[in-house]
């Protein structure tokens, strides 16, 4: 049915369409584009196609939709919707298949059905008035029916939120966010306080609270618009690896994100700095420190309140453990040495190498101490030595890692138990951990492996959750790619003139050397183009055209090492791509794996959710810290498979690498991304037998030497690079550019605030 709705003088008018939601063939999560299909019952089964915002709408509602006609040249008549209505179902089959269509948690279609079969066209408002009623229909008892109760009151709440941000264009599962965060409080949040969205609710940066901003009226150059682009200027510069910015950059980015003066921006800047008259925390903080470079100059270093507090607070731990006159290990200050490596020799059958040995000494001698170096080198080696000969003398050892899969390679590797840092400080909502400076760990030796990894803010925490007097021993490759998170601790405790001991090893083993991968690493690592010829365990496949290249690489991931070498294409073998986007980038090849490794059949279950489809037997990494899922949180970088998917309760789960389940709800799968292309950076820490690497031009920004070594060192066995040779060169010529903002280094040395200034950081 169909007709012209009034507008303004001047205005084309916009047509009317009504229909029933028969299925959606795309939806864009990020803004709520949509192509649908919907019975206009004009009968014949014929389907009309919709597109355009459709935000929220779900397959079996009527709908109201007002809009344009026009036509596809390869879909042919089409309705283009501005808004819609939802209208509630006029028949029995249209609430049948309105209720069974996965609106509401908990009614599938056979109970959709037994429910209609008993109400009738009474069936909605029994629901809504009178749910306890729902006890009546078979099958359904008391803890089901208030299930239902529930679901059908948060859907409608959230139709209600999610209509009005449809006119700012806010997806789906951000507008549930906003109802699970605010609830009946969300609309006055979004009217009033918009800037709060961007600080509250995952998924929301500044730039879509500008817009909802913007929207409910308030002005371009109003000061708590600029404070809050400011903040999401650190905010975003915390994503890219600085713990601070200098001032001069964080005006200048202001300036160009929020288009106003830079006299207001300096004046916003200074107000956010100032300590509140409550005592409470500043917005920023502003240092002097020196400059990231070592440059000569100091700059006015900004960091948001939480790195700021991190960085002193870890800086203050470890010289605070360092210098302690406790010792839960006093049996190592004294030892025969001679004697105990000796034992260790007839434990092991093998001798130490000499800087093996300076290590072992280090670990067990010294109350913090780095042990770092490139494969090969003996790093995991001397590590078992180190916890072996602490055990003998009855030390209570704690052994962690930041990922599942380095923790259960360290616990393989040692026979001892590991866990992830997370697990181990039992880290709950909210970010707050079980074990702390009052109540740490019970441990003699701490031993962290895959320290590289370690950003500032987890660093932080572990550290201050080591007891005085125990030893603490980090353990990684320093020239990897450094953590995801902001900082670069391991670097900074290596650092020339700081307080931390520590023993570089080089030397690599003759059984090493064999290994075309541990050869082509280190020959990377010197800048140097790594050997594909005659090799048993490093290919390249040559291939320019960067879109070949990426249809080349699921072609060896999917089809010719699982037939040459009999892996696994699931579990064994890891494609690694520099970059995210592109015909090379692990979106698309994700995209191409799923559908060689994981394709679609009609007796697998799968759920489409934005422009993806989650299938039973998918492989999936989260991708962002959640601290509320699982036992102590699932963390970004977390690998799993999905192991079932239920479309009653729009549910599915996922087995981690660490072997958890963990349920995710449909409107939590913006957490989850396919992991059958992963990028470097989000590889770090894992190890796998087989890994593949896209190395194209197309990724020509991306291409740098630690970029290259680190997806390399990920491989156990086998390395195949696909991509060109000038490509290739590019990444090996390439140093990273320049180090990250962090003044961990200079704090350590002796500089900077002391920890008593924490919640008075000057401003």
């Amino acid at each position: 049915m169909s007709n012209q709705a009034g507008t303004s003088a001047g205005e084309p008018r916009l047509a009317v369409l009504e229909g029933v939601l028969e299925r959606i063939t795309y939806a864009n999560e990020e803004n709520g584009y949509t192509v649908a299909r919907v019975d206009t019952g004009r009968g014949g089964g014929d389907l009309l196609t919709v597109v355009g915002a459709l935000l929220g709408a779900q397959v079996g509602e009527s709908l109201r939709m007002e809009g344009r006609w026009g036509s596809h040249p390869q879909y042919g008549k089409q309705f283009t919707v501005e808004n819609y209505t939802t209208v509630l179902p006029a028949t029995v089959q249209g609430i049948r298949r309105y209720l069974g269509s996965g609106l509401v948690k908990g009614i599938g279609p056979v109970f959709a059905d037994r429910i209609t079969r008993h109400f009738g066209m009474d069936t909605l408002k029994i629901i809504e008035e009178e749910p306890k009623r729902l006890v009546e229909v078979p099958g359904l008892g008391p803890k089901r029916t208030r299930k239902i109760a529930e679901a059908w009151e948060e859907q409608k709440a959230i139709k209600e939120v999610m209509l009005f941000l449809q006119t700012v264009e806010v997806s789906t599962s951000i507008a549930v966010r906003i109802y699970k965060k605010y609830g009946d409080a969300s609309i006055s949040v979004v009217k009033d306080q918009p800037y709060r969205l961007a600080a509250d609710v995952w998924g929301i940066g500044f730039l879509t609270a500008d817009r909802i901003a913007q929207s409910v009226g308030i002005p371009h150059d109003s000061p708590e618009r600029v404070k809050a682009g400011l903040q999401y200027a650190l905010s975003q510069a915390t994503d890219q690896g600085n713990c601070y910015l200098p001032e001069e950059q964080l005006i200048k980015d202001g300036v160009k994100l929020l288009q106003v003066d830079t006299g207001l921006v300096i004046e916003c800047l200074a107000e956010l700095a100032r300590v509140p008259e409550d005592g409470g925390d500043p917005g920023v903080v502003r240092e002097k420190v020196p400059g990231p470079d070592g440059d000569a100059e100091p700059v006015t270093a900004v960091y948001l309140v939480p790195f700021h507090r991190a960085e002193l607070s870890l800086s203050a731990q470890v010289l605070r453990l360092l210098r302690t006159d406790e010792d839960r290990m006093p049996a190592f200050r004294d030892v025969d040495w001679g004697k105990a490596l000796g034992w260790l020799r007839g434990r092991t059958g093998v001798d130490l190498a000499p800087e093996q040995e300076a290590a072992v000494r280090l670990a067990l001698t010294e109350k913090v101490a780095v042990l770092t170096g490139g494969p090969g080198c003996g790093k995991s080696f001397t590590v078992r030595s180190i916890v072996e000969l602490a055990r003998a003398r009855g030390a209570e050892v704690v052994l962690a890692a930041p990922t599942g899969r380095a923790a259960k390679r360290l616990a393989e590797l040692t026979g001892a138990q590991a866990s992830t840092v997370h697990r181990l400080l039992e880290l709950r909502p909210g970010g707050d951990a079980a074990y702390d400076r009052d109540r740490p760990l019970q441990a003699d030796l701490v031993v962290v492996d895959e320290a590289s990894m370690l950003d500032l803010l987890l660093a932080n925490k572990l550290v201050k959750a080591v007891p005085p007097g125990a030893h603490l021993l980090f353990v990684g490759d320093v020239d990897q790619l450094p953590s995801v998170g902001a900082g670069e601790v391991l670097r900074d405790l290596l650092a020339e003139r700081g307080p931390v001991p520590a023993v570089r090893l080089t030397r690599v083993f003759r059984q090493a050397q064999q290994s075309g991968v541990v050869t082509n690493a280190h020959r990377i690592n010197a800048g140097r183009h790594p050997v594909t010829d005659g090799m048993k365990d490093f290919f390249l496949f040559v291939e320019d055209d960067t879109e070949a290249a990426g249809r080349l690489t699921v072609d060896v991931a999917a089809r010719r090492i699982p037939a040459k070498f009999g892996l696994d294409p699931r579990r064994d073998i890891q494609v690694l791509a520099p970059m995210h986007r592109g015909p090379a980038g692990a979106g698309t090849l994700n995209g191409l794996l799923q559908q060689a490794i994981t394709p679609g059949r009609p007796d697998l279950a799968e759920k489409r959710f934005g422009g993806r489809v989650f299938r039973v037997g998918d492989k999936v990494t989260q991708i962002r810290n959640n601290y509320d899922k699982g036992e102590n949180g699932v963390f970004n970088g977390t690998v799993g498979v999905v192991t079932s998917l239920d479309p009653v309760d729009q549910r599915l789960t996922v087995l981690t690498d660490e072997d958890e389940e963990v349920p995710y709800d449909f409107d939590e799968l913006d957490e989850l991304a396919h992991a059958y292309a992963v990028t470097i950076h989000r590889s770090q820490g894992s190890e796998y037998p087989a890994v593949v690497i896209p190395v194209t031009t197309g990724a020509w920004m991306m291409l740098q030497r630690n970029l290259l070594y680190t997806a390399v060192t990920r491989a156990k066995r086998l390395v195949v690079l696909v991509g060109s040779r000038r490509a290739i060169g590019q990444a090996v010529r390439t140093m990273s550019a320049g180090r990250r903002c962090t003044a961990l280094d200079f704090r350590l040395a002796g500089g900077g605030t002391s920890e008593r200034t924490l919640s008075r950081a000057p401003g």
